[in-house]
C-alpha cells in the first residue's frame, strides 16, 4: 500500500530539519524555495505532512491522482513499469518539486523514496480550488509545471542519438543546475540514485552507466567520490551535454 492510498488525516509531527520563520511559526523549506511568502501561507493550512523511509511508495502508478505533492527532503524516483515488464525511470523528485500538478485523473508514474523523504500532501480538489482562487499562485506553479516540461523535452532528446558518454553528462550538467536552484553544491554531487536507476532513467545498461562513469573520472572531467562524483571539467562536461 502507498502513502497516497491512505486516508488524509492528522498533521505528522514536524521534524527537526524543517524551518522556523523566527516567530515560532513551521515554514516548509520546499515552499519557502519555491514560491513568495504570502502564497505559502496559503498553502500551508492545506497541507499535512508525510514521511517515507527508503523504498517505501509515495503512490503508485495508475493509482486515482487525488492528491498533490510537495517534496521537502530526499529524494524520490519516478518510473513506469511498460507492457513488457521493463522499467522507465522517468525522472527524480527533488526538495521544491511539485508531483500531480497535471490534469491526469491517475497516476502516470510511481514513487518510490531513495532514502527517507517527508512531503507535503495537497488534497487535489481543495488545491484547484485554492488556485483558481489564487492567480497569482497559478502563475507561480505553471512556470514549476514549464519547467518539468522543459525537463520531459530534455529527456526525449537525451534517448535519442546520443553517445553513452553524452547522456551521462547531460545528465550530471542537468543535476548540477537542479541542485544550484535548491541551494545544494554544483561541485560535489550527491547521487542518492543507484547506477540501475541512472541507467534505467538514460536508456542504458547498467555496465554502461559503471564504465562511463569509470572512463570520465578517468579522463579528469569528474571525481567518482562515496555516495556521489565531483564535477571537475566544467567545460568538457558542458561541451559534452551541449548545455
Amino acid at each position: 500500500m502507498s502513502i497516497h492510498s491512505l486516508p488524509v488525516g492528522p498533521r505528522i509531527p514536524i521534524p527537526p530539519s524543517f524551518l522556523f520563520d523566527g516567530i515560532g511559526k513551521p515554514r516548509l523549506v520546499s515552499l519557502s524555495a519555491a514560491l513568495p511568502l504570502a502564497e505559502r501561507d496559503t498553502l500551508e493550512p492545506l497541507s499535512r505532512r508525510v514521511s517515507l523511509d527508503q523504498k517505501e511508495t509515495l503512490f503508485g502508478q495508475d493509482e486515482p491522482a487525488c492528491s498533490v505533492f510537495n517534496v521537502t527532503s530526499g529524494a524520490l524516483r519516478l518510473y513506469r513499469i511498460l507492457p513488457d515488464g521493463r522499467r522507465q525511470v522517468t525522472g527524480f523528485a527533488f526538495p521544491g518539486d511539485f508531483i500531480g500538478l497535471s490534469l491526469l485523473d491517475r497516476f502516470a508514474v510511481s514513487a518510490d523514496a531513495l532514502g527517507p523523504v517527508t512531503a507535503c500532501r495537497f488534497e487535489r480538489l481543495a488545491f484547484r480550488r485554492l488556485l483558481c482562487e489564487n492567480p497569482g499562485l497559478m502563475m507561480h506553479l505553471h512556470e514549476i509545471t514549464g519547467q518539468e516540461l522543459s525537463r520531459a523535452k530534455d529527456m526525449m532528446m537525451l534517448l535519442g542519438r546520443r553517445t553513452a558518454d553524452e547522456k551521462v553528462a547531460t545528465f550530471l550538467m542537468g543535476l548540477r543546475d537542479r541542485y544550484v536552484r535548491i541551494g545544494l553544491s554544483p561541485i560535489t554531487l550527491e547521487l542518492p540514485m543507484g547506477r540501475l536507476d541512472i541507467a534505467d532513467h538514460l536508456g542504458l545498461t547498467i555496465e554502461t552507466v559503471s564504465r562511463t562513469l569509470s572512463r570520465l573520472d578517468k579522463d579528469g572531467c569528474i571525481l567518482i567520490v562515496p555516495g556521489g562524483v565531483r564535477l571537475v571539467d566544467h567545460n568538457r562536461l558542458d561541451r559534452m551535454s551541449a548545455h
